[in-house]
């Protein structure tokens, strides 16, 4: 997605903004401690919960001062300068009231903002968030260890543990987070940031926010204490309380959908996906044989390489044959389509494709209700679907029964490959694979 770029005049600094969306109401997004705005839309789960927020407002994303495409800074940035920056970019954009939405460390500044000029704050919504840095994200004896592994380790990724340990072992996500850190702030500013967020403590403000306030946290938050959050909702006046399950404090590390749910409901009254939408559709899975195997044996720069023109040529043959791209999984990608041949016949020729690149994949097909869940989907035909895919040889596609009988008249030949049992189903299915398609 390309989205245009601008700058609004903070004092004598410039800070970057983007505006998506033509929602009623305008939000603004108060990003953590570094951020970038162009990365954002290079990380499909990123992408997708922003693209979400901006299909029910007016979304208002800026990268603050010292970070991102902002300018860099001289010296420590105070709170109060931080929360100029916000004013500055509402101005631009000619917002004269807007919805906050402050994750980890711009939760404080959003706080000082709704407290000082409440006729500029629609609503108030915190996530992974704190009061005080020292009570809930590091402790003082912990605080310059943390900066030493900064100063050795910044712009490789390895901070990925502590902000999402679930996507530790994602390669592709590694990379893209060891990016983000480089393009998100240099280790010197990053150094500097840090020693100003240890110094932020608004317990004392909490009682003076008088706006309608929702927060939210993950209960196993890595970064962030979960009570940092409880304490919030305990202290700022009337605030609503919601906890997801999980660990990553990252927000869009995997499904962010359940707190877009949450915000939508609370700014509009409703959100788009309270009940799922069911539509009959074709799911294909790929995923590439021995990829483990392969990575090690070409060296990660080789294999990043490789993989690119993996996705290159998996994307465009799934535009070919016109299917939708759901997202990718790990190795792999998940996609539909509205008709079984077409998706049968796109996973051949994503086989053919990257047999060049002396690739194997295997390929798997179901058609069957699924519940559309935003850019995403979910229910009992994506799992078979995947399911198949397992069972898939290198250089097979594998389909259910139901898409053979779906397919009859297409002149496609598929072969009885017998029943198999399928985690989750009572019966065996039979399954069927396309001819032309190879065990390995």
């Amino acid at each position: 997605m390309s989205v245009d770029t601008h700058y609004a005049r903070s004092g004598e600094l410039r800070i970057a903004y983007q505006v998506i969306g033509q929602g009623p109401l305008d939000l603004v997004f108060v990003p953590g401690f570094i951020s970038n705005l162009d990365l954002y839309w290079d990380e499909p789960n990123m992408a997708r919960f922003l693209s979400r927020l901006g299909a029910f407002s007016r979304l208002i994303l800026f990268d603050k001062r010292g970070t991102g495409l902002s300018d860099r800074l001289g010296n420590l940035p105070s709170l109060e300068e931080r929360m100029d920056d916000v004013r500055a970019v509402m101005d631009a954009v000619g917002s004269t009231k807007a919805a906050l939405f402050g994750i980890s460390e711009g939760g404080a500044m959003s706080m000082l903002f709704a407290a000082t000029y409440p006729e500029r704050t629609q609503a108030l919504i915190l996530y992974g968030t704190y009061a005080d840095f020292h009570t809930w994200v590091l402790p003082h004896e912990r605080f310059e260890g943390f900066l030493e592994k900064i100063d050795r380790s910044w712009g490789q990724g390895e901070s990925l543990a502590a902000f999402a340990p679930t996507r530790v072992a994602d390669e592709r996500f590694r990379q893209w987070w060891a990016r983000f850190e480089r393009l998100g702030a240099s280790p010197s500013s990053v150094i500097a940031l840090m020693r100003m967020n240890s110094q932020i403590d608004v317990r004392h403000i909490l009682r003076t926010i008088r706006v309608p306030t929702l927060v939210l946290h993950r209960a196993g938050d890595t970064r962030v204490n979960v009570e940092g959050g409880r304490y919030l909702a305990a202290n700022i006046p009337d605030a609503r309380y919601v906890e997801f399950p999980g660990t990553d404090h990252l927000l869009w590390a995997n499904d962010a959908d359940p707190v877009a749910d949450e915000i939508e409901e609370f700014l509009t009254g409703t959100h788009g996906d309270s009940e799922p939408d069911r539509v009959l559709a074709t799911v294909l899975f790929t995923d590439i044989i021995d990829s483990t195997s392969k990575a090690e044996k070409l060296g990660d720069r080789s294999w990043h390489a490789l993989l690119d023109q993996h996705d290159r040529i998996v994307r465009n043959e799934i535009i070919r044959f016109k299917g939708r791209e759901v997202k990718t999984l790990g190795d792999g990608f998940l996609a539909t389509f509205d008709g079984p041949a077409r998706a049968v016949r796109c996973a051949g020729a994503i086989i053919a494709g990257l047999g060049s690149l002396g690739l194997q994949v295997r390929c798997g097909v179901h058609t069957g209700e699924i519940e559309m869940k935003g850019h995403d989907i979910g229910g009992i035909a994506v799992h078979i679907a995947s399911r198949i895919a397992a069972l898939a040889d290198g250089s097979e596609v594998l389909v259910s029964r139901t898409v053979r009988d779906l397919v009859a008249g297409s002149n496609l030949h598929l072969e009885d490959r017998g029943a198999h049992s399928l985690k989750g189903l009572s019966e065996p299915m039979p399954l069927f694979a396309a001819a032309g398609s190879q065990r390995a």
